[in-house]
């Protein structure tokens, strides 16, 4: 048994944030029933075509959910919706800010309904204040956040590569979910939570928000390297390659001069004994290091590195992670079916003994509604009614 099987969780999501979240739940058991508009679906569908004609972001973050077609603005949407969140444990939405308390679901009105359902409304800057009627996008809120302040090389500003705003707030999202049906099951009664993108990167950003106003200086964007631990980066050795490393501690940095670099008497050199003196000697601390690593491969220091117990990483594309041989000995890789046929797809990184996670299909545009209608009582003529009206 999977330890959120028999909870039922309804979607109105779209884009990551939301359906990062709700995916969670379902890879240990929840049954996701995903709303989506008729014919077309979640926006997030048209992305790409990347995946065997199927957008990257979808598969990736929709396995396992049951797809219901519904145009909620219908006037017989309201209907299916309340039979639907009524038998629900956990209501999830990301719409356009106040879109829900318009469509019926604030969360006052569906606790007054159901006092068990859990409700989960994830926002870009949360419904109150001077942001809440503004939209956010990722990068958006990333650029807000400051967090393009602290990214990226001391010309430029960078985004971080991959959806750090919508990944974080689905993971606060999904802890807080498990938190408050863990409550329920103490208390009998369910609760509304509210995530937004901006406070989620705040708490990211604590360590830059408080280096900045206790120091009185923002980290400089310092590329591949750590912004205020030195030597901690990537380094170029002499066949051309790079190695990422970084020294912790005053006992690594021994290590490293002399395991690595063989030259230990550098431990004792006053310009470079502590990390505070390294960071304001940065360019000499790395002319120092490249400098013995334009003689060796990248092999070499990877090997040097390891035996001195130096944690170091070599810098890879995202095909050569594909094919990472760690991923490989732990046999992380699964198959799930999609409308386009298998497709990879690696296991959540949480592992729990004895219990194989869930890897269901990828849905294809409203593929459940018909099973899911019947079962909330809709007969056929009912069901051809909703149809031909439009409503799903």
């Amino acid at each position: 048994m999977l330890p959120l099987e028999g909870i039922t969780v309804v979607c109105l999501e779209q884009a990551v944030a939301a359906p990062f979240a709700s995916r969670q739940l379902a890879d240990l058991g929840a049954r996701v029933i995903k709303i989506e508009r008729p014919k077309v679906g979640d926006f997030a569908r048209d992305y790409d075509q990347t995946v065997k004609g199927q957008s990257a972001y979808f598969v990736w973050l929709n396995r396992s959910k049951e797809s219901l077609t519904l145009d909620v603005k219908h006037p017989k949407a309201a209907g299916v919706l309340a039979r639907l969140i009524d038998s629900a444990d956990v209501f999830i939405q990301n719409l356009a800010p106040g879109a829900a308390k318009r469509l019926g679901l604030g969360g006052d009105t569906l606790l007054a309904r159901n006092p068990r359902l859990i409700v989960c409304d994830i926002s870009g800057y949360g419904d109150t204040g001077p942001y809440a009627r503004k939209k956010a996008y990722d990068l958006l809120v990333q650029s807000e956040a400051g967090v393009l302040s602290v990214t990226g090389t001391e010309e430029a500003p960078s985004k971080v590569g991959i959806s750090i705003t919508d990944i974080g707030t689905g993971l606060h999202a999904y802890a807080a979910i498990l938190a408050a049906l863990y409550e329920r099951e103490r208390t009998g009664k369910g609760r509304r939570i509210e995530v937004t993108m901006f406070e989620t990167m705040v708490e990211w950003m604590n360590h830059p928000l408080y280096y900045t106003h206790f120091s009185g200086n923002a980290p400089k964007r310092a590329g591949t390297d750590h912004a205020t631990i030195v030597p901690y980066g990537r380094f170029r050795a002499g066949d051309g390659k790079h190695v990422m490393f970084g020294i912790q501690n005053e006992r690594e940095w021994a290590s490293f001069c002399s395991g690595v670099l063989k030259q230990p008497e550098l431990t004792k050199d006053a310009r470079y004994d502590n990390n505070t003196k390294r960071n304001a000697a940065r360019a000499e601390v790395i002319a120092l290091i490249e400098k013995v690593f334009a003689g060796l491969t990248a092999e070499d220091v990877v090997a040097r590195l390891d035996s001195a117990g130096i944690a170091n990483a070599r810098l890879n594309s995202p095909e050569e992670v594909w094919n990472h041989p760690q991923l490989q000995a732990r046999n992380r890789w699964r198959e799930v079916e999609s409308p386009a046929g298998a497709i990879p797809a690696t296991l959540p990184p949480a592992s729990f003994d004895g219990v194989e996670v869930r890897m269901d299909p990828i849905p294809a545009v409203g593929e459940h509604t018909d099973g899911i209608l019947k079962a909330l009582g809709y007969d056929a003529a009912e069901l051809d009614a909703l149809k031909s009206s439009g409503a799903v």
